[in-house]
Order: structure tokens, then C-alpha cells, then sequence
């Protein structure tokens, strides 16, 4: 039994790990707020080792992602489904770079733009590249139904952010954003509107699917040495005294919105819709806020429910359109 999956998935398992994945990166909000907080590592070491992490999680468990299926077995399933390749030299330059700019600029973007706006542009810009992304290069088109789900996606995600957010502050302090910020934002979106279009793009051109473990691995891999050089100039070691603490929550970062969300979204992305892909993952403002409120007490206000209900709407209007495309 293999930790993720090795063949090409249906659309409604493809549906399930992205929200999934996006789940999962609604936590890792809390845990780098908890982070920010007490151990010292400022936004770039600490992507940096949370892509290293995440690597290393992915390789001590690379004996038991797909290895283990009986041969009988796995040639049944492959005269059903596309077969499963290893990702190529240049797919993997392309998810590791993509990964890097959009966690990187998302992280910079919160710090001249503030919180709000920041993940207000990069999230809510992503499905719109995408949708682009998508039609220039496979020929994908969602119709009006799914272009009104597209819209009310990122309608309720402003209402979410900026009515839950209340004007708060980035942790630089700053209220509104700057010019800086904004390009910033968009650069994390760009980041990753080509990870998740390359990703359909592969499929649906060669009719063959990477395996999401090795593609996470080594994406992962070359982010981490992308941004070792950032990491050293803005101080790589956590503070002595909140040692323990830092390296539980590093662990869970690296493995759980990390090593397992993107092996779970790089397995659905490549069977559904890209621009599907980017709305389904509208999720994850979603279960931060409600993570907020349930763990860090943070206020839900009447704007954060209603933007919680819209967004939750439009994506389920998106996946049942998925559904009955597939």
C-alpha cells in the first residue's frame, strides 16, 4: 500500500486532495504566527526550513510511497490509467522555482503590504493567471457557470480577508499597502499559477502523470537551495531559549502543510481542471480563519461568516461542474 497515490486518479479523488492539501495549508499560518513569535527566524529561514524539512520528511518515507503494490496489481490498474513517470529535470527546475517565488514573494508581500492585502492579491489573482494560464496552454474552458464560480470565489475571499481582518497590521506594522507589496503579490501568484498549470499541462499533453512524491521531494529540494543563500543573510539558527518548542512546530510545518499537502495537490492537480485546482484551493484562507477563532481566539466577525459562505459556495459550484465535465 503506497502513502500516496502512483496512478492517475478520478476527478472526485482529485477534488478531495486539494481541498485536502489546502486544509492543511490553512495551518500553517498558526504554526509560522506561533513561529514568528518566539523563535527568532525571520520569513525566508523560515521557508527555508520548512522546504529542507519537508524534503527530508519525503525522502525517509520515499521506501513507502508506491514501492510496496504487488506487480499483478499495478499492471491491472495500468492498462486502466496513464502511467506514472518520473518527473523530468526540467519539470522539476520549473515546481522548484515556482514553489520558491511563491512562498518567498507571499512572505515579502505580507511585509510591505501587510496580511490582508497581501493574501487578498496573491490568492485572489491566482484563479484568474490560472484561468489564463489554463486556456492559453491546454485549451481549458470553464463557461459562464464556472466563470461566475471563479468570481464569487474571489469576491468571498475579499470579504473573508479584509472583514476578517479588520484592518490589522502586517508585522511590519504597516496599514494599507505600497507599491512594493502589491508586485510582490502578484509575483507569489504568478509563482503559483505556473506550478499548477504545468502541472495540468504535463497530463493532459503526454497522457502520463509524475509521481507526487518524487515531484514534491525534489521540488522541495531545489527551493531549499534556492533560498539557503536568503537564510544565511537573515540568520538561519532559532533562539536557544524556545529550542523544544520551535522544532515541534517545525516538524509539524515541514510534514503535515508541507511534505503531505503538496504530495496530495500535485496528485489532484494533475487530474482536474487547473483553474478548478485554483479555486478548490481557495480553501485554505478558509480553514485558517476558522482556526483562528478556534484556537488563537481571534474574533469571527459577520464579514468573515459571510465571505466563509460565499467562498464555500463557489467552490462547491466549481466541483460539481468539475464532476460533471470528468
Amino acid at each position: 500500500m503506497s502513502l500516496f497515490p502512483s496512478s492517475a486518479l478520478p476527478a472526485r479523488r482529485g477534488l478531495l486532495y486539494v481541498a485536502l492539501a489546502a486544509t492543511a495549508w490553512g495551518t500553517a499560518g498558526a504554526a509560522a504566527a506561533l513561529l514568528f513569535r518566539h523563535s527568532g527566524l525571520g520569513p525566508l529561514a523560515l521557508t527555508f526550513w520548512r522546504s529542507l524539512g519537508g524534503a527530508a520528511v519525503l525522502l525517509a518515507l520515499r521506501p513507502f510511497t508506491g514501492r510496496g503494490r504487488s506487480a499483478a496489481r499495478s499492471a491491472a490498474r495500468a492498462a486502466a490509467r496513464p502511467a506514472v513517470a518520473r518527473p523530468a529535470v526540467g519539470r522539476i527546475l520549473l515546481n522548484g522555482l515556482g514553489l520558491t517565488l511563491f512562498q518567498a514573494a507571499y512572505f515579502l508581500a505580507v511585509r510591505d503590504a501587510g496580511l490582508a492585502v497581501a493574501t487578498v492579491v496573491t490568492l485572489g489573482s491566482a484563479p484568474v493567471l490560472v484561468a489564463f494560464g489554463g486556456r492559453l496552454l491546454t485549451g481549458e474552458r470553464l463557461g459562464r457557470a464556472g466563470l461566475a464560480a471563479v468570481a464569487g470565489a474571489v469576491l468571498g475571499l475579499g470579504v473573508l480577508v479584509l472583514g476578517g481582518a479588520g484592518g490589522t497590521d502586517g508585522p511590519a506594522g504597516r496599514a494599507g499597502f505600497e507599491p512594493a507589496g502589491l508586485a510582490w503579490a502578484l509575483a507569489s501568484a504568478a509563482g503559483y499559477a505556473a506550478i499548477t498549470v504545468a502541472t495540468r499541462h504535463r497530463a493532459a499533453r503526454t497522457g502520463a502523470v509524475d509521481d507526487p512524491a518524487a515531484t514534491t521531494l525534489w521540488s522541495f529540494g531545489v527551493c531549499a537551495a534556492c533560498l539557503f543563500p536568503f537564510a544565511l543573510a537573515e540568520g538561519p539558527l532559532p533562539a536557544a531559549g524556545s529550542l523544544p518548542s520551535t522544532l515541534l512546530l517545525l516538524g509539524y510545518l515541514a510534514t503535515v502543510p508541507t511534505a503531505l499537502a503538496y504530495a496530495l495537490y500535485f496528485a489532484g492537480a494533475a487530474v482536474i481542471r487547473a483553474a478548478t485546482a485554483s479555486v478548490v484551493a481557495l480553501i485554505e484562507p478558509l480553514s485558517a480563519t476558522v482556526l483562528a477563532a478556534a484556537v488563537l481566539d481571534e474574533p469571527l466577525t459577520p464579514a468573515a461568516v459571510l465571505g466563509t459562505a460565499v467562498l464555500l459556495l463557489s467552490v462547491t459550484a466549481l466541483a460539481r461542474a468539475e464532476l460533471r465535465a470528468g
